[in-house]
């Protein structure tokens, strides 16, 4: 089944750019919505790289980057543009 993007692009933008540091700094997207006592033993883990294990097997997505069409925040979009982003983040 498919999913959409959070019908507030700031919360795509601000959870992209955590995945994104995670892969930059740690060599994997993990979740960057959770508390870590040892992050790199997290990622060796896998549990929380995303597309976690929840949202892989039950679509559940904690930080709302992934919505079912039935969750109430779930918005009409499943692509995202870098300009979209930038310009969501640059009103924050």
């Amino acid at each position: 089944s498919y999913t959409y993007f959070c019908v507030d692009p700031s919360v795509t933008a601000v959870v992209i750019e955590g995945l994104a540091k995670h892969k930059d700094e740690l060599g994997a997207p993990l979740c960057p919505c959770r508390h870590y006592e040892d992050k790199e033993a997290e990622v060796k883990a896998t549990y929380w790289n995303c597309p976690c294990v929840p949202m892989r097997e039950r679509k559940e997505c904690h930080c709302m980057l992934f919505l079912t069409p039935d969750n109430d925040f779930a918005g009409e979009e499943q692509t995202i543009t870098q300009e979209v982003l930038e310009a969501t983040r640059a009103t924050m």
